[in-house]
């Protein structure tokens, strides 16, 4: 049975399509999850995404970026702040990041973080529980598709600078076994697909891009910009109308 998600509200205001709510959500004794919410201003419920962002970055990049261009279109979205990232504080940098079972613990936490994310949505009644997204920013990436692959809830998904993990390191056995791109990419089942990217990214090469690509079902696409690791603003325009057709 599912426990009950209890949600601690900071703030409230009214935005360019709709509202944006700033908040915080658990579940049971858990951690709370600093979130920005934004709702379309709309009298039936309407379509929303998760937005996960990537390493070193924090909730409010995707939320005044590809949330706000969703929200012009009438589709809603949940921007959270990953553990040791945003408002959840220090650590990032520390030994966190050099004790495998700590990387282990965190990476498992994600997960379950985004799927609470994922199941307040469908317990908003402003939302159309029948048409939820998975997007995903670099590392974010990495955590949409493992979540994307288990929950049957996700009807599409956007990886942004996402990719197969880098070859030929000391770590790629141990990061292949904790979180596999290749492996959870084929188990989306046919949800639709699109990743988008930089020609010029040396975080996440092109290369890694393409192995990804290659291994996933169709359908899917992929896009590419003159661009580094860092999108242009066009990236989040084309994510948006993209979704836009997808979640219908």
């Amino acid at each position: 049975m599912a426990r009950r998600i209890r949600q601690h509200t900071h703030g409230e205001k009214l935005v360019p399509g709709g509202r944006e709510i700033t908040f915080d959500f658990r579940e049971a004794e858990l951690p709370p999850i600093p979130a920005i919410l934004q709702l379309p201003a709309s009298a039936k419920p309407v379509p929303a995404v998760v937005l996960l962002h990537g390493l070193t970055s924090s909730k409010e990049v995707l939320a005044g970026s590809i949330g706000k261009e969703l929200l012009r279109r009438g589709i809603g979205g949940i921007a959270i702040d990953l553990p040791l990232h945003g408002a959840r504080g220090a650590g990032l940098e520390g030994a966190v990041l050099r004790d495998p079972l700590q990387v282990v613990a965190r990476w498992s936490q994600a997960q379950a973080e985004a799927r609470l994310a994922l199941r307040y949505l469908t317990a908003r009644p402003e939302v159309d529980r029948a048409r939820l997204a998975l997007l995903g920013y670099s590392l974010g990436a990495q955590l949409a598709l493992a979540v994307a692959a288990e929950e049957r809830e996700v009807r599409a998904v956007v990886l942004a600078a996402g990719g197969d993990l880098p070859e030929g390191t000391a770590l790629d056995t141990f990061a292949r076994r904790l979180a596999d791109p290749i492996a959870a990419i084929r188990r989306l089942a046919g949800k639709p697909l699109l990743m988008v990217h930089g020609r010029s990214d040396r975080t996440v090469t092109p290369a890694q891009a393409e192995r990804l690509f290659a291994a996933a079902g169709e359908p899917k696409e992929i896009r590419w910009y003159d661009a580094g690791h860092r999108l242009p603003t066009v990236a989040a325009v084309d994510v948006a109308n993209w979704l836009t057709d997808r979640l219908r």
